[in-house]
């Protein structure tokens, strides 16, 4: 069920603070995107690859799909031909991949490198090393756009913005010493996308205060 007063205030919000919007529409029916498509939401993401790839064919073509969840080397060729933006870059091994596909597909796959910079041990990502030592230059049919970060899930927002704040620094750092134009820095949910937004970020994931709750 979409909610659209809450979309319409979110939606005003983000525009005055220069930031996209991706509705998060993983395990919701295509009639609900459908709903948020005509009030005017084209980016959306989606976690699962199967999902996406159905949704893909049943709903406008100018929708920017963005795939957010943890992505499989071999399922990159199934949302190779249309993806709009692959935010959750883990490893090298993937963007080899995506590089891989992209090419048999005559295209430029635009990519976030996912850092890992909260606590837990099942987020995934790049570190700081692995971020310095990685040669963009060995993948031509990839964009490297910018970075995306997910926080440590907790109530203490002291330690949320930390890490917020540490993955503006890298995103900087990354930029300079690479040389490259970077123009997406993704962090921010439903819970945090308003501390998210004051410690740099200009894209944020918003799925439960658009769709509802998941069951």
């Amino acid at each position: 069920m979409v909610n659209e007063t809450a979309y319409k205030e979110i939606e005003e919000f983000l525009k005055s603070k220069y930031t996209t919007l991706v509705a998060v529409s993983k395990i919701k029916p295509a009639a609900d995107i459908q709903k948020m498509y005509d009030l005017g939401q084209r980016e959306f993401g989606e976690n699962y690859v199967q999902e996406l790839v159905e949704k893909q064919a049943q709903l406008p073509a100018d929708i920017q799909w963005h795939f957010i969840g943890h992505l499989q080397s071999n399922k990159v060729k199934y949302i190779a031909p249309f993806v709009h933006l692959i935010q959750s870059v883990d490893s090298e091994k993937l963007l080899k991949e995506i590089d891989k596909q992209a090419s048999k597909n005559n295209r430029k796959i635009n990519v976030l490198l996912q850092v890992h910079i909260a606590e837990e041990q099942t987020k995934f990502g790049f570190d700081k090393k692995e971020l310095v030592n990685l040669d963009t230059a060995l993948y031509p049919h990839v964009n490297i756009t910018g970075l995306m970060g997910m926080a440590t899930f907790t109530e203490d927002k002291q330690k949320v913005k930390k890490e917020f704040e540490h993955l503006n620094d890298l995103y900087k750092q990354f930029e300079k010493e690479k040389n490259i134009k970077l123009k997406t820095l993704s962090m921010g949910m439903s819970d945090d996308y308003e501390l998210a937004i004051s410690c740099g970020s200009n894209m944020v994931r918003i799925g439960s205060l658009l769709f509802g709750r998941r069951s």
